[in-house]
């Protein structure tokens, strides 16, 4: 008996082992974030003040809700590189409608609302666009969504000519520099979005239709959940996403170039993403996360400027840590 109870024993000290991977997969983000806090409230000069904690969240807003998207996405299994452009496209419509480049419209707040919200349906449609192709084709979603990220910031140059378009209007520009309550406008939006998501994930039919897909496509079509659909979704929810973030940078801007409106966006929302904790080979998400992870990036970066380290050099540590969480993930799942 001594002896067949002596491998039950051995498993179940074997169970018992502290999972260092698991742990760190899990919480490594929250550990990075409270260390770098750590870190800047004992070496970084006026760190600990309401301007900086701003200056940090205002930076980072929009990687967020652009973030929000990616995440949705990779959660299915797919990847989206086309939402810089669609920021390019969003960003580049909304001036020419509130400002009577298209047709004219005498109220300047029905102007502003046509224009905000016809540029985030716009987007959506081309997400959707990207969903068809993934869905209908069954092509590699870095394959479909490439197309747009070649071919939408050339449509937003030519909807533009090319042109800087500069503008003041502060009926409009209320969404990236406003600050109700003493709290930038983004940083509401971004909360809002990112509460809203998270439940959607966890409480809704659809939130778990995501990650099933993501997990096991096949065995989500034998389940009886329309897989085109859920990817139809993910993908017009990604451009929408990225149209309001196209919008808040304008708004900040208070003027939109074709040219650099979301340059690089689609890099810093898959990092977010990926450092956050989601799977990106889909099959789990966590839009928490992706907050925290895009913090944990913008809080490297704010370190290492503050404290004299130079751009380039932060650059290398932001592909350091991404390759890490990666890593991590790798190493959990084995």
């Amino acid at each position: 008996m001594s002896d067949l109870a002596t491998p039950s024993a051995a498993n179940d000290a074997r169970h018992r082992r502290f999972d260092v991977f698991g742990f760190l997969a899990r919480y490594g983000t929250v550990i990075a974030l409270v260390l770098l806090v750590v870190f800047n409230l004992a070496y970084t000069r006026n760190f600990a003040t309401l301007q900086t904690l701003n200056v940090n969240l205002t930076q980072v807003c929009t990687i967020v809700i652009v973030a929000v998207g990616m995440t949705l996405v990779i959660a299915t299994g797919g990847i989206d590189l086309s939402v810089g452009s669609l920021m390019a496209i969003s960003g580049a419509l909304a001036p020419m409608i509130f400002m009577g480049t298209i047709f004219p419209v005498r109220n300047i707040y029905l102007a502003v609302a046509v224009a905000m919200v016809t540029s985030i349906l716009v987007a959506g449609l081309f997400g959707l666009f990207n969903g068809w192709l993934v869905s209908r084709f069954r092509i590699q979603p870095i394959v479909a969504t490439l197309v747009l990220f070649i071919a939408g910031r050339g449509i937003a140059q030519v909807m533009t000519n090319g042109n800087l378009q500069t503008f003041r209007v502060p009926q409009f520009q209320w969404i990236g520099l406003a600050r109700p309550f003493n709290i930038p406008a983004q940083v509401i939006i971004m909360i809002l979005l990112v509460a809203a998501t998270a439940w959607v994930l966890k409480r809704t039919v659809f939130g778990r239709s995501i990650l099933a897909v993501g997990g096991n496509e096949k065995a989500s079509e034998l389940a009886g959940i329309d897989v085109p659909k859920i990817k139809l979704a993910v993908y017009a929810i990604s451009g929408s996403c990225a149209g309001l973030a196209g919008l808040i940078v304008i708004a900040i801007n208070s003027s939109s170039d074709a040219n650099l409106v979301g340059s690089g966006m689609e890099l810093d929302a898959i990092a977010a993403v990926a450092v956050g904790g989601t799977l990106l080979s889909g099959g789990k998400a966590t839009v928490i996360g992706t907050l925290l992870g895009a913090l944990t990036i913008q809080l490297v970066r704010y370190s290492l400027l503050a404290n004299g380290v130079p751009d380039a050099a932060a650059l290398v540590v932001k592909a350091i840590i991404i390759a890490l969480a990666v890593w991590l993930q790798q190493q959990h799942r084995t």
